[in-house]
């Protein structure tokens, strides 16, 4: 007897609300965005419109006498940061023959069940590479500027000369304003010698130039986080995520949580910048996600002209920025 499709999406729904929170698990960029505050979600629009400020409202007067008039030139504060959302789906389906040949309810569930965490797992994959590589999904913006115009961190000095990728419709080098540059150091392929000293000036001019909060986050490549504890040796310091088995202990930088993800970007072809850190502030950055569409899924269908049931798993949101001043990139720091 064949599962009905209203059996079939319940137990989907449970499976991927399971999954949801493995999801964000899984992928520390993406885990620790929740728990940091750099989920956003919204409700809706055609697009994610961000208010700017990147001009000096008025100037100041000085009174020597009392007489002097007061200045009374005004320049616009804000710019609006214009993203568009992205838009990802992936079906899960099952055929009759499947069904025919997996005769009882829980060997059809079965099927579904482990369909449903590999798309999951597919698609988190898929995400967390673009945000932090720019590699693979189209629509969606990543911090890695090296491998997109658009992309958020740039291999450069902050100056209209070297950092010249266009933001949310804002392009940097055309404002030319300290907010809206990125901070970046480089090792030069010597983690051992500079960077734990680079790390530690590109955190504080992150944390001076932020409007509000500091770098709560570090993400590395695998590389360059083993050179981050091997320059540390005994003196590692540790903080308690207090999240999930609430018994995990994270490696801390700076007052924040330093994780490594595989997917960190090597930008072959364009020098030594391999992307080794991001140090990342989330009152500046945020991800957003539609509250309707973060990783929801469909009711089961028929698919017309086939023998297919299936469901769709869609993901709408997009990486925005608010303040690229309080964000770093390290990099050329995995080789010792």
């Amino acid at each position: 007897m064949a599962i009905s499709n209203e059996l079939l999406a319940s137990t989907l729904y449970t499976i991927l609300s399971e999954e949801k929170d493995a999801l964000y698990q899984a992928t520390p960029f993406m885990d620790w965005a929740r728990k940091l505050g750099g989920i956003m979600t919204e409700d809706g629009g055609t697009k994610i419109i961000v208010p700017v400020g990147l001009e000096e409202h008025s100037s100041l007067t000085a009174h020597a006498t009392g007489w002097e008039p007061v200045a009374m030139a005004f320049n616009d504060v804000m710019q609006p940061a214009e993203y568009q959302w992205a838009d990802f789906s992936a079906p899960i389906g099952i055929t009759k023959k499947e069904e025919l040949e997996n005769s009882g309810e829980k060997a059809q569930v079965k099927i579904i069940e482990v369909r449903a965490r590999n798309v999951m797992s597919m698609a988190k994959r898929q995400i967390n590479t673009q945000i932090l590589a720019g590699a693979g999904l189209g629509g969606l913006e990543t911090l890695n500027g090296e491998a997109s115009a658009t992309g958020f961190m740039e291999a450069g000095a902050p100056a209209a000369a070297t950092q010249t990728n266009t933001i949310g419709g804002i392009t940097k080098s055309t404002v030319d304003a300290v907010g809206w540059y990125n901070q970046y150091q480089t090792t030069a392929s010597a983690f051992g010698t500079s960077g734990m000293r680079l790390m530690q000036q590109l955190v504080n001019t992150c944390n001076a130039r932020a409007q509000k909060g500091q770098v709560k986050l570090t993400i590395m490549s695998e590389a360059g986080y083993a050179n981050y504890r091997r320059a540390l040796f005994a003196n590692e310091r540790y903080i308690d995520e207090k999240v999930l088995d609430g018994g995990r202990l994270a490696l801390a930088f700076a007052g924040g949580v330093i994780e490594q993800d595989l997917a960190m970007p090597t930008n072959t072809g364009v020098g030594t910048d391999e992307a080794t850190a991001y140090l990342l502030n989330f009152d500046s950055l945020k991800l957003a996600v539609h509250k309707d569409a973060d990783f929801n899924v469909s009711p089961f269908m028929e698919v017309p002209g086939t023998t297919i049931r299936a469901a769709t798993l869609y993901w709408k949101g997009q990486l925005i920025a608010e303040h690229l001043g309080s964000l770093g990139l390290l990099a050329d720091g995995d080789t010792w």
